[in-house]
């Protein structure tokens, strides 16, 4: 029996030797790797911070004391260590357990987040709560490095002292490799300052010397700078200063990886007063000679064979992402004012690419979406022109500057939102179904998606010539292989695209839905029911033109949407012909309901949000029978 399985939660570990503790670092590892072979998942971040997790419940007390995780990109381990061994299995897949935390799913999961920089933050309103209800539990926050470029991060930073409140901050820092200076003085002193009699002692010390007149004062300046100036001998490029100068007590850097070392530490600073950081280093990906030697193609993985690292490839052709991204540098090699901007998503958005043929026109910003799109917006002013390229969901971050900095002034600014719509595995933190809603109502702001990759290209060039900000959404996935059996006509701002004519009732349909509803059409003509299919093309401005015409020929609606039924393209047309006084249209809004969608596979969640073909036919139907019944009515 493996030693994992005994452990049902963090209160077993405490019993296990050190020995014990470095064989369950071993299974752990292999339990990670084997599941993900199969489910796919986070992969290399996750490998990377097993004895950090170990160490960590060894020590602290959960669910009592209060660990915050900044994302679940880093808590695989933490989920096998608090009683989620025999559910591992169903991570990610609908119906199991989430590839994030969330607060719903354990008592450990004392705080759930997707998107990185909130840890902290969090962690400082549980220990103000803990002191105003006077308890003595304690509180830490585990942030990655990257995190750390999220503004959200450093206000929380720079607030920590300020609250006077104890608080310990675990960086795990993944990017910077092991170097000599992280050796036996810097691991002493580290052990030293971890001490709480140190701390102690430093500070009274510090106390004394501030009391005394006059220039006596400056002693103690210098006492406190004589502390820094020891440390960081030893450490490389000064790695701990700037987090004292914030008033944290600084611990690091450590080995990551040596179970007995952090054990030592976080058992001495885990009772520490006022706000602690304590600095780990930790190798990505570490266990796995794929991930180890490629941790950036390895974070996030689909299923794969354990024995050559090969990842499963998804059937069908070119992704959106694709698309987007050989159509942007076939642009920029014609146009030396366009520049990309991605927020640490070189990769996932494609940007890469562009890195690789113009380095100089390229900006990772890390991150930081809301500095993503104000730089953007500062580009913009002076001529350039930007192609932001951000996930949707993350893009909700940044709203303000959508609308303060790019919409109220009136600037060319391409916002390319990946993953618009479902996404799949990654769950309620990732879908992206929110972005036509947040964007719509921003005054100045062009809002279009495409229905297949011939449209995105043509739709990205449009977006490049326009002037002023624009919005470019699509999908995750591979684009559709589709004969639309019309010629491909061209982008012009507000303006549809009629793919069939119909007079029986007339679907209108948002990007990714144009393929699910072009089915629906051809699947409601084999029962005899002529209908238009429109492909909206614009969710702002809306296609007046063609919408009042078939309201007023073919007065049956089938309206279909990729995102939130509350304030998309459904409530568009709806407010229009409210507007027009048009009130005799039979309307079907189809979208993603009011609530949170689950993870799952995107054929589970299309069914479930009522967004399949079947789903558009029986709307269209149900629409087609209640016009017979009318027109029997009228007869009689």
């Amino acid at each position: 029996m493996r030693l994992l399985d005994t452990v049902r939660s963090p209160a077993d570990l405490k019993s296990l030797s050190r020995e014990q503790l470095r064989q369950l670092a071993a299974e752990i590892r292999e339990t990670i790797i084997e599941t993900l072979s199969r489910t796919g998942g986070h992969l290399a971040s996750n490998l990377g911070t097993v004895e950090l997790t170990i160490a960590l419940h060894s020590v602290w007390n959960a669910p009592v004391d209060k660990i915050v995780w900044d994302t679940g990109h880093q808590a695989y381990a933490h989920k096998l260590l608090t009683g989620r061994v025999e559910q591992f299995g169903t991570l990610r897949q609908y119906g199991g357990i989430s590839g994030f935390l969330r607060r719903d799913e354990s008592e450990y999961d004392v705080w759930g987040a997707g998107h990185a920089g909130t840890a902290i933050s969090a962690a400082l309103g549980f220990a103000k709560a803990r002191d105003l209800r006077s308890s003595d539990e304690r509180v830490a926050a585990v942030v990655g490095d990257a995190a750390l470029t999220a503004g959200m991060a450093l206000e929380a930073l720079n607030n920590a002292t300020e609250a006077k409140t104890d608080i310990t901050v675990i960086l795990n820092d993944n990017e910077m490799s092991i170097a000599e200076n992280v050796g036996a003085l810097a691991t002493f002193l580290s052990r030293l300052r971890a001490q709480p009699w140190y701390q102690r002692v430093e500070h009274r010390a510090k106390e004394v010397l501030e009391g005394l007149p006059g220039k006596a004062r400056l002693l103690a300046k210098h006492a406190r700078g004589l502390k820094h100036g020891i440390t960081h001998i030893v450490a490389p490029e000064n790695t701990g200063a700037i987090f004292e100068e914030m008033g944290f007590e600084y611990i690091g850097p450590l080995d990551g990886h040596d179970i007995d070392l952090l054990i030592e530490v976080f058992s001495h600073a885990r009772d520490l007063q006022g706000p602690v950081l304590i600095h780990v280093i930790t190798v990505k990906g570490k266990g796995y000679e794929y991930s180890e030697a490629d941790s950036r193609r390895y974070h996030g993985v689909t299923p794969f064979c354990i024995h050559d690292g090969k990842m499963e490839k998804k059937a069908g052709g070119e992704s959106y992402t694709q698309v987007f991204v050989d159509e942007l540098v076939r642009i920029a090699e014609e146009n030396p004012k366009v520049v990309g901007i991605t927020a640490a998503m070189p990769d996932g958005t494609g940007l890469a690419k562009l890195q690789e043929r113009f380095p100089d026109r390229y900006f990772d910003v890390g991150i930081a979406e809301q500095h993503a799109v104000t730089f953007a917006a500062g580009l913009a002013a002076e001529g350039m022109v930007p192609v932001a390229a951000i996930y949707s969901t993350f893009l909700q971050r940044a709203f303000d500057q959508v609308l303060h900095d790019l919409a109220i002034q009136n600037l060319h600014v391409v916002l390319a939102l990946d993953r618009g719509g479902l996404v799949g595995d990654d769950g309620a933190t990732h879908h992206g179904v929110f972005d036509l809603s947040y964007l719509r109502l921003i005054p100045n702001v062009v809002l279009m998606a495409p229905k297949d990759g011939d449209e995105l290209r043509a739709m990205l060039r449009f977006a490049v010539g326009y002037h002023g900000p624009i919005a470019l959404r699509y999908p995750r996935g591979t684009v559709p292989a589709i004969d639309w059996g019309t010629a491909e006509s061209p982008i012009e701002v507000g303006k549809s695209e009629v793919i069939r004519d119909g007079e029986d009732v007339a679907i209108f349909a948002v990007g990714s839905m144009v393929a699910t509803a072009f089915a629906a059409v051809q699947q409601l003509e084999q029962e005899g029911i002529r209908a238009a299919l429109v492909n909206a093309r614009f969710v702002k401005p809306l296609d007046r033109d063609t919408i009042l015409y078939y309201a007023h020929r073919v007065p049956r609606f089938v309206l279909v949407e990729e995102n939130t039924v509350c304030g998309g393209f459904g409530s568009a047309v709806l407010e229009l012909l409210a507007h027009e006084g048009v009130s005799h249209v039979q309307v079907k809004h189809l979208g993603v309901p009011d609530h949170f969608i689950e993870h799952g596979t995107m054929d589970i969640l299309r069914r479930l949000t009522g967004l399949s073909t079947e789903h558009i036919v029986q709307a269209a139907r149900s629409l087609c029978e209640t016009k017979t019944t009318t027109q029997m009515a009228f007869a009689e």
